[in-house]
């Protein structure tokens, strides 16, 4: 283990910066901020909160008397159906600006993605600032109804929906994100072990586990080089890619909220911590099915086809894995999870009726990630090749995304029953198509929402966070397993596929990996479907 702890001149200032921020938080909690916005986070509406839901989904207003007295909620129309342009030229960017040759290496700057993020998150800003003249739902800090400002420009909706994106959604995201990438930045396991079937079956399988507890980012950083270091004497090392991207960077995430952003999303709003873990048949059956084939694949056709000299040198070359900076991030990862699991505001605390101040979860994270940046090895980030390119992508991109898809969440509220979705099947294919293609985290939450409509209008029973359990169950399954069907179904299948070049293994092309999906997980999902759907 690497006990180094030399400063890093780069991390000073977000070491400083890190500083600030919790000082400044501190400061306003003496002041009683926070914990007033747990309050309003928190505020009861009366047993009528449900009615004014379904009167929100249904476009109408909710019956004189629901929740308080005299209270009722508004009527809520939705933008016109042109404000999806936005989300969807922002989404169709991030799937074809990379493929382009024009803007393949444009895109590759953090800042220009930013650009074209933050130009379409004003396009959609501009529209409620000046054209929509309605009531919007606000969800920060608490659940209420936005009237619009009187005169030609409406402050007050504008001002809402940007708080919706940014404060409600953006920043619990963004955060849960970069404390992980960080923290598990700090982490090495190196080595050179024989690259047998059974060996390589085995980094994916504990890849899978982990990825559900520190992120398929955290998990796939931490194992993808001593995976590509233990197959470097193969010469048939992309199939191995492949199914690692399939299982560690996607399938392997769905028991815990945190194990990607999809369902990070789903806690957001409202769904229990634990309630993901229900699905563990599902992603016991698909990931050990994926295990399952990977051997049989390598072990009988691939392993076979490696020359005796390159096995030879194989056998010979071997270093036992050895673990650095496991302190102090491994406590600190553990620190994360239950901060994710303690310290939602809208839930009590541990043994206590009071809850979290508004944000401590976020500041928690950052607290902790300031302690890997000082205690931890600098040296391991060093061998790790570790900079902060890949979560400021996420960053600059999310930030776009997340304003520019108030607009379709909010006709969905309306209009989600009106789509015809009701069986678990049509929404585990309709969330996974369009994760496969487009980004899942946003995905999930449109057809959440379209869910939670759907919900509300029939009345179906068990409903978690608003959503039928068993739809619930489709939309999780869709984004989280649907993702690895294509390059751009993930952030972290591209950054394996990266690094798994720069080690010299020659990827299949964007297309050419969807050959293996489609031949590979397409008929797995199916099987899924008729069995857990």
């Amino acid at each position: 283990m690497a006990h180094s702890h030399d400063s890093h001149d780069s991390d000073k200032p977000l070491l400083w910066a890190i500083a600030a921020i919790v000082l400044l938080y501190s400061l306003t909690l003496i002041f009683g901020w926070p914990q007033e916005g747990t309050r309003l986070a928190n505020r009861q509406h009366g047993e009528g909160h449900a009615e004014e839901q379904h009167a929100e989904a249904a476009g109408h207003e909710a019956e004189p008397g629901a929740g308080d007295p005299g209270d009722h909620a508004p009527k809520v129309k939705h933008p016109p159906y042109w404000m999806v342009i936005p989300f969807v030229l922002l989404l169709g960017a991030i799937a074809v600006f990379p493929l382009w040759g024009f803007t393949e290496h444009w895109w590759e700057s953090n800042l220009h993605r930013f650009y074209v993020a933050a130009f379409l998150g004003v396009v959609t800003l501009l529209y409620y600032l000046l054209f929509h003249q309605h009531t919007v739902v606000a969800h920060w800090p608490g659940h209420d109804y936005v009237e619009p400002t009187s005169g030609p420009v409406n402050l007050h909706g504008t001002w809402t929906v940007l708080a919706n994106g940014i404060l409600y959604e953006y920043i619990p995201f963004i955060m849960l994100l970069f404390s992980l990438y960080t923290i598990c930045g700090g982490i090495r396991i190196e080595g050179d072990l024989p690259a047998h079937s059974l060996t390589n079956a085995a980094f994916i399988a504990t890849g899978g586990l982990l990825a559900s507890f520190i992120g398929t980012t955290g998990a796939a950083m931490l194992l993808i080089r001593p995976l590509l270091e233990t197959n470097s004497e193969r010469k048939h090392v992309k199939h191995t890619v492949i199914f690692f991207i399939f299982v560690v960077c996607n399938c392997g995430r769905c028991l815990l909220p945190i194990g990607g952003p999809p369902l990070f999303l789903g806690y957001l709003f409202g769904v229990p911590f634990l309630c993901t873990f229900s699905l563990w048949p599902a992603w016991l059956f698909v990931n050990a099915a994926l295990i399952a084939m990977y051997f049989l694949w390598d072990h009988f056709y691939y392993y076979p086809k490696e020359t005796p000299r390159d096995i030879a040198v194989d056998e010979r070359r071997v270093r036992g894995l050895k673990f650095s900076g496991v302190f102090p991030n491994l406590l600190l990862l553990v620190g994360v999870v239950l901060s994710v699991g303690l310290l939602d505001p809208s839930k009590p605390l541990p043994g206590s009726n009071a809850h979290a101040p508004l944000y401590l979860r976020e500041i928690a994270q950052l607290v902790l990630v300031g302690i890997s940046l000082a205690l931890g090895s600098q040296a391991v980030r060093r061998a790790n090749n570790f900079n902060y390119h890949a979560i400021l992508e996420v960053a600059a991109l999310f930030f776009g995304i997340f304003i520019c898809m108030q607009a379709p969440l909010q006709i969905l509220n309306v209009k989600g029953p009106a789509l015809g979705l009701g069986h678990p099947m049509q929404y585990f294919w309709a969330t996974g198509t369009l994760s496969s293609v487009l980004d899942n985290a946003p995905t999930y939450v449109v057809f959440f929402e379209t869910a939670k409509s759907y919900s509300a209008e029939f009345g179906l029973p068990e409903p978690v966070a608003g959503v039928a359990e068993h739809l619930l169950v489709a939309i999780s399954l869709g984004a989280v397993f649907m993702g690895a069907m294509t390059y751009i179904g993930n952030g972290p299948n591209f950054m394996v596929k990266a690094i798994a070049e720069k080690s010299g293994v020659r990827m299949p092309s964007f297309f050419g990996y969807m050959v293996y999906s489609l031949l590979i997980l397409l008929p797995l999902f199916i099987v899924t479907t008729l069995i857990f759907l």
